[in-house]
């Protein structure tokens, strides 16, 4: 098989987690894999294997927000050797800063082969302990770095009432911080983990992030929201797994698909 295009480094490329009925709609720049779901649906790893044929760009994750932790680790090395995928989402520990640097010191000396890139996660309780990991898995050797939505020290960093709102301007100031502080660097690479409120992409504006990935549009409107002018107030509850095999009616894909196009408007990702 051909390798796959590089991501243009000059434009933030998004994906969406998608239930299976909407892989085809085009609503992705690239794919970001769940590899739980690659074991339990057949539809699903029959798409993605056909879109690393057509030499679509591919980020498998190890699914540790869905599954609370790290997929095993023979069927992450099983899917890596199936797929070849550009970057692969080493294990991490939720807020575990030692347990993920360890993980990724361990992933590091496992041979991928040349076409992926290793991505590691910075986990944290604190700021001063996201700092240190970031620091610590670029000194590991890793290229490129993720930020996730959740972090609990993220509504320490920004107190702000709405708890989702304070999330979103938490990781803002974390990065911004880490950046100022000369820790993140220009040529740097981040990647953002999801997200709690849509339009906190728009804030990054002058800040090497890469990528992103976010289920936000398509669960807001599986839920019947649909995106107000700012975004919304506030993180919808349904996730992938539970709607992963659904089919949905014409209203509700009407949203959706308001919801993506709006998503790319308010972050001026066009």
């Amino acid at each position: 098989m051909v390798g796959n295009s590089k991501i243009n480094e000059m434009k933030i490329k998004v994906s969406h987690e998608v239930p299976i009925c909407l892989l085809n709609q085009g609503y992705s720049d690239y794919e970001y894999i769940l590899p739980h779901l690659l074991d339990k649906y057949g539809e699903y790893d029959l798409y993605m294997r056909e879109a690393w044929n057509k030499g679509r760009y591919i980020i498998l994750d190890n699914s540790l927000h869905e599954l609370g932790k790290p997929y095993e680790e023979s069927r992450l090395l099983h899917w890596i050797r199936e797929l070849s995928p550009n970057e692969f989402i080493v294990p991490d520990l939720w807020e575990d800063s030692k347990g993920t640097i360890e993980l990724a010191k361990k992933w590091m000396n496992i041979n991928l082969g040349d076409k992926t890139t290793k991505v590691a996660v910075v986990q944290a309780r604190s700021f001063d302990e996201a700092a240190e990991t970031y620091s610590t898995l670029k000194k590991i050797g890793y290229q490129k770095i993720c930020f996730s939505y959740g972090a609990n020290y993220y509504n320490y960093v920004s107190s702000h009432p709405n708890k989702d709102f304070g999330k979103a301007l938490g990781r803002l100031q974390v990065i911004s911080e880490l950046y100022s502080m000369g820790i993140i660097k220009e040529d740097h690479r981040i990647h953002l983990l999801g997200c709690c409120l849509p339009q906190e992409f728009g804030w990054y504006k002058d800040l090497p992030i890469e990528s992103l990935d976010t289920s936000n549009p398509i669960m807001a409107g599986i839920e019947g929201i649909k995106y107000k002018a700012g975004g919304l107030e506030g993180k919808p509850k349904v996730k992938i797994d539970e709607v992963i095999d659904k089919t949905f009616d014409r209203e509700t894909l009407d949203i959706i698909n308001y919801n993506v196009v709006k998503f790319r408007e308010i972050n001026n990702l066009d």
